[in-house]
């Protein structure tokens, strides 16, 4: 077990910065995200105790597999899949790096205009539809909002009788839409972890305010009612939801 500085302190010159989950690499145009392997998890500072992030190889793999889905079935821009592979432990997933600023880096005004274009990729995406749960690969990674309120990282989930479940980016906040210097068009959507397909309220607007993919104070919580749902179509057992 080690500490987050330890792991920053020693990091490889090309890495940018490194979280409790992963290492965040820019190399000749390219960007890379890798899991920490088991002997990088780091020592929670408030209990001592190691922290150990949930689903970061399969959230890596499911990202895979949704860039390459938007790419071929949509006029969304994302960054350019070059490779996800496992090696040592750890996942790496490689795209190129998408040169711009953060939507959530923008004045009101501006990420009124991002707001617009963000809002047709959207009506894009929910035209996408499946009778199955879950990513193009056919990992189930419920929004990070709807996880935190379950220690259930596998789930197995009966089909719907028609196609009515919707494909969501289920993570779609300000920071995770990188748009022109100039024109402010949207030069890409990242950070596609949990995306799938899923009920359409799975979809939070997120983008819409500041902040992170969950509820923020004075805004409603849908999280357990998101979670209920989930569980009434699930093939599991009682005993393991």
């Amino acid at each position: 077990m080690v500490t987050n500085q330890e792991l920053n302190d020693n990091k490889e010159a090309e890495c940018m910065y490194i979280t409790v989950e992963r290492k965040y690499f820019h190399v000749n145009g390219t960007f890379i995200k890798r899991s920490l392997r088991p002997r990088e998890w780091q020592e929670n500072p408030w209990t001592g105790e190691t922290y150990e992030p949930r689903l970061i190889q399969a959230r890596l793999l499911n990202e895979a597999s949704a860039l390459e889905f938007i790419a071929h079935n949509t006029t969304i821009p994302v960054p350019k899949l070059y490779a996800c592979f496992k090696d040592d432990e750890a996942v790496y997933l490689i795209t190129e790096y998408i040169e711009g600023r953060g939507m959530d880096e923008l004045e009101d005004e501006e990420k009124l205009i991002v707001g617009e274009e963000l809002e047709s990729f959207v009506q894009q995406l929910h035209g996408l539809k499946s009778k199955n749960i879950g990513g193009p690969s056919g990992l189930i990674i419920p929004p990070y909002r709807v996880q935190q309120e379950s220690k259930i990282d596998t789930w197995k989930v009966k089909p719907a009788k028609t196609a009515g479940y919707v494909f969501c980016h289920n993570d779609l906040a300000q920071q995770n839409v990188i748009v022109c210097h100039d024109s402010l068009k949207v030069r890409a959507i990242i950070d596609w972890e949990y995306a799938g397909y899923w009920p359409e309220e799975f979809e939070g607007r997120f983008y819409q305010r500041s902040g992170p993919s969950v509820a923020l104070e004075n805004e409603e919580d849908d999280a357990k009612r998101l979670l209920h749902f989930l569980k009434s179509i699930s093939v599991q057992t009682e005993s393991t939801l």
